[in-house]
């Protein structure tokens, strides 16, 4: 498996992936459209993809202008790989060279999803939209939990 940044021709096989989740599903799949992916791609900021042969099995995105995660995903056939938890060091530890500005992210509660950011070093700080979980992490979270991994 490869990680490596994405680019805008991977977003037919990211909307695949970002479809084909159990937890934190879109109630309508046009939601999030090729346009908006590659706005966060191009514009807003960058993503990075899990890819095994010529098949993208996860990626994420995160906003620089929003300083938010805009979607971390892995296909249910690659789950409980790690591909997730690379995913996520990779986006934080670019963003985090560019800014020191908290990022933040929301998700769905009681859910694998915010397990995984509570184990990852996340801190909760409220809800979000439609009562999802807001969590944040700061650029002295990060650099401590990176300091303990190495």
């Amino acid at each position: 498996m490869v990680i490596r940044e994405s680019i805008v021709e991977d977003i037919a096989q990211i909307q695949v992936v970002r479809n084909a989740v159990q937890e934190n599903r879109l109630s309508d799949p046009g939601l999030v459209t090729d346009a908006d992916c590659g706005e966060y791609l191009t514009e807003r900021g960058r993503g990075w993809v899990c890819e095994t042969g010529p098949r993208i099995v996860g990626f994420c995105i995160v906003d620089v202008k929003g300083h938010n995660i805009w979607a971390l995903f892995v296909h249910p056939d690659y789950e409980r790989r790690g591909i997730g938890r690379r995913l996520h060091d990779v986006m934080l530890d670019w963003y985090f060279e560019l800014t020191s500005t908290p990022v933040w992210l929301g998700t769905a509660p009681h859910t694998r999803a915010e397990e995984f950011y509570r184990r990852a070093g996340w801190r909760e700080i409220g809800r979000h939209g439609a009562g999802e979980i807001k969590f944040e992490m700061s650029f002295d979270d990060w650099q401590k939990r990176r300091a303990e991994v190495e």
